[in-house]
């Protein structure tokens, strides 16, 4: 239960900045509550610093260029308090609670009960997590992985709070026991992005840093509540409109972010109350409209190429590119009432986008996942780079991709090997250097191992981080399949959901938060972490560990390793005692690692070197690949409404810091759904009508939620929006997209209808 439970909704419109005196007593209430006003000041100073300081365990954005000092945001601040609390769950906590009760708790009140102190394994005897020892709890690991029939039988997830050198250790342990079973949480974001840009350019990753943000001459923003996932964008966003550089915003809800903001570390402003607009154009879509809506700014860009030859970059194209000639036939052929029929725009709203792009001399596309949870999520972001190529905007500065990644480190996973298909040459390194013969077939990513779970072919489930019970989609599914398991273990800071849906046998494994002085035989360490700009630096935890019995994540993955492979030649505890050591081996491993120690610790880190951005494509061509699909059908079957599901303001992922969402002006709420007026009148519904919604999958089967409060939204018609993880119930296994085997959470088929 929140705090807030048995007070009344509350929907006002929010007409004010971004950030600003809006954020600033946001966190002082947070600090207030939270009982932290000393310690959470301290973290204030040290996060995002280079030379010493701890990166925000919250979103990717990278650090400011110039080592910018309160380098923060209102979301990093919370999430650090929320890690640094002095709550604690101890073995008392689950002596006086059976597993039963507990899952009969708010999702908020589990969190809040504080930080885990010790490792608990489920007794199913009593219904009670009990204290084991560590070295009992790496014993039973070991030997429940070790008395498989198939290493295939395991699966190892991670989510984006893990370290580059805890990620190294956790996919050379899979690989070594034999299984490429590594799902993470890339799998549920960004994987279009990745596979989109690997077929056009070569690179799985965006080819822009932070300083071209600051050299454009034009954004564009697609599917990102960025003062929410990505509030440090502000920022940048801020300081390009006071350059002079065109900003389109392109979301079905107009997000604060969109509309102007005062940063909180721009103290003039703040004392004057002067806001900075962060955005010339809003363009609204219908939800899956944004491919549509890039296809016709490409159509216009090569309708005004026929009278101005400077509309398109020929000798770009022809140098760098192939497909040109098919994707411009592609352009022509595709009508103008079919693009407006399908995006939900105006053609004189995608022209005028158009007119800012061709008009810039260097352009940034930066998108989310509104561009990704699609079934043609992959048709839509190598859409995105057809349109950078018409105009040459690769290569240089200023100019090119920009995917935002979710999760802290959730580029650096991949980065460091955590792929469920990994490359043969990466295979072949990591064998050589490490002395294994690693799996060569594929393994399951997020969705085929909860399906390999349901059937009874995956016993085992280790997730390093996150909630994978509420992250994932078709929550009922996805719990029946955990409690298949003969085994899941659970490595995490905080009591959540995940604890609660386990196997047979279940292992919660209490681990250091970011925060934390990680001390081991070696003296001090540091961890390192990958930004969604490709940007690697240090992070070094400033505060005492949350109790003495926690050990940091390289230890315990070193720990069950070692248990599972009793005679293996990994030097496990020797890569403890230093983390250097790790990133010796890594540095002989991974492309752009090289000299990784030194690089490391150079200020402000360095940047792994990405091809595409010199113009080196490893494409079959090697060439930039201009794409050819087909625009989808996206638009709703009368009577019906598309449905995507975000998270709110006060929220991180699956934690829930309150039931408040400042910027679309809701207080006390979550249940809800957002709709069009019209849409609302049609159904006969007013605010905080209760409603019934029911999704429809695409093998045909239903799910229902009951008794949510309408809430009327500038939306297009045809549209609703509403949050996760409470509405991951109505996606369905089955709903993923053949394209990236991503679920299709942002995209859902849904009918409301009032309550009976």
């Amino acid at each position: 239960m929140t705090e807030q439970d048995g007070a009344e909704p509350e929907f006002r419109p929010y007409h004010h900045p971004a950030a600003g005196w809006g954020a600033a007593k946001s966190v002082t209430r947070f600090l207030v509550r939270e009982r932290e006003l000393l310690d959470g000041p301290r973290a204030i100073l040290k996060m995002n610093h280079e030379n010493g300081g701890f990166d925000c365990p919250g979103c990717a954005w990278p650090d400011d260029t110039k080592g910018l000092h309160l380098d923060i945001c209102e979301n990093g601040i919370k999430h650090v308090t929320w890690e640094m609390t002095r709550k604690r769950v101890g073995r008392e906590f689950f002596a006086a609670h059976t597993v039963t009760e507990l899952s009969g708790w708010s999702d908020f009140a589990l969190e809040d009960q504080g930080r885990l102190t010790e490792p608990m394994r489920y007794d199913p005897d009593t219904d009670h997590y009990v204290p084991i020892s560590w070295p009992d709890a790496f014993a039973l690991v070991g030997r429940v992985l070790s008395g498989l029939d198939d290493p295939g039988q395991a699966a190892y997830y991670t989510s984006g709070r893990l370290g580059n050198e805890a990620t190294f250790l956790y996919q050379l342990m899979a690989r070594e026991l034999g299984t490429n079973n590594l799902p993470d949480c890339s799998n549920m974001c960004h994987e279009a992005s990745g596979r989109a840009m690997q077929a056009a350019l070569g690179t799985g990753k965006g080819t822009v840093d932070l300083k071209d943000w600051e050299l454009t001459d034009a954004l564009f923003v697609f599917g990102v509540n960025a003062a929410s996932n990505a509030p440090r964008m502000l920022t940048a966003l801020a300081e390009a409109y006071r350059r002079n550089a065109r900003i389109v915003h392109v979301n079905p809800l107009v997000e604060a972010a969109a509309t102007r903001t005062i940063i909180p570390h721009d103290f003039a402003r703040m004392a004057t109350l002067r806001a900075t607009p962060t955005g010339n154009l809003n363009v609204q879509p219908r939800i899956g409209g944004d491919m549509a809506l890039v296809r016709g700014m490409a159509k216009a860009v090569l309708e005004q190429a026929r009278t101005d030859p400077k509309a398109l970059d020929t000798e770009f194209i022809e140098r760098h590119t192939t497909g040109f000639a098919d994707y411009r036939a592609l352009c022509e052929a595709t009508s103008w009432e079919e693009i407006e029929h399908q995006s939900g725009v105006a053609v004189a709203d995608i022209r005028a986008a158009a007119r800012i792009y061709r008009e810039a001399d260097r352009s940034i596309v930066s998108w989310c996942l509104g561009i990704t949870q699609h079934e043609h999520g992959v048709d839509t972001v190598r859409e995105i780079v057809n349109l950078l190529l018409l105009r040459g905007n690769l290569g240089r500065e200023g100019a090119g991709p920009s995917p935002v990644r979710g999760h802290s480190n959730v580029q650096g996973n991949r980065t460091c090997g955590i792929d469920h298909r990994p490359a043969a040459a990466f295979l072949d390194r990591l064998g050589e250097v490490c002395g294994i013969t690693p799996p060569r077939e594929h393994g399951l990513d997020t969705v085929g191992t909860i399906e390999a779970m349901h059937r009874g072919e995956v016993k085992v489930f280790v997730g390093m981080g996150g909630n994978f019970a509420l992250a994932a989609p078709d929550t009922p599914y996805t719990a029946a399949a955990l409690r298949e398991c003969e085994l899941t273990v659970q490595v995490s800071t905080k009591l959540n959901r995940s604890h609660l849906v386990h196997g047979r046998q279940a292992l919660i494994l209490p681990c250091l938060g970011r925060t934390e002085k990680d001390h081991q035989r070696g003296g001090l360490q540091s961890t390192s972490v990958e930004d969604s700009m490709s940007m690697v630096h240090l992070s070094v935890g400033m505060k005492r560990p949350a109790s003495p019995h926690l050990l940091s994540e390289p230890a315990i993955i070193a720990g069950m390793a070692r248990a599972a492979l009793p005679d293996s030649a990994t030097p496990w505890e020797s890569y403890v005692e230093d983390y250097d050591r790790i990133r010796d081996t890594m540095a002989r491993v991974l492309d752009g690692f090289e000299d990784f120690n030194r690089r490391v610790r150079l200020p402000l880190g360095f940047r792994i070197r990405q091809p595409a951005r010199e113009l080196v494509f490893h494409t079959p061509s090697g060439r930039a690949e201009f794409s050819t699909a087909t625009l989808p059908d996206v638009v709703p079957a009368p009577g019906t409404l598309a449905l995507g599901t975000m998270r709110s303001h006060d929220q991180w992922n699956t934690t829930i810091y309150s039931d408040d969402d400042r910027y679309r002006g809701i207080r006390n709420l979550r249940t809800l759904i957002f709709l069009n007026a019209e849409d609302m009148r049609e159904r006969g519904l007013a605010e905080f009508d209760e409603v019934d919604i029911t999704s429809t999958a695409k093998d045909g089967s239903t799910r229902c939620l009951y008794r949510y409060k309408a809430v009327p939204y500038d939306i297009p018609r045809g549209c609703a929006a509403g949050y996760m993880p409470e509405m991951n119930v109505l996606c369905a296994i089955g709903d993923y997209s053949t394209q990236s085997d991503q679920p299709i959470m942002k995209h859902l088929t849904v009918t409301v209808r009032p309550s009976a």
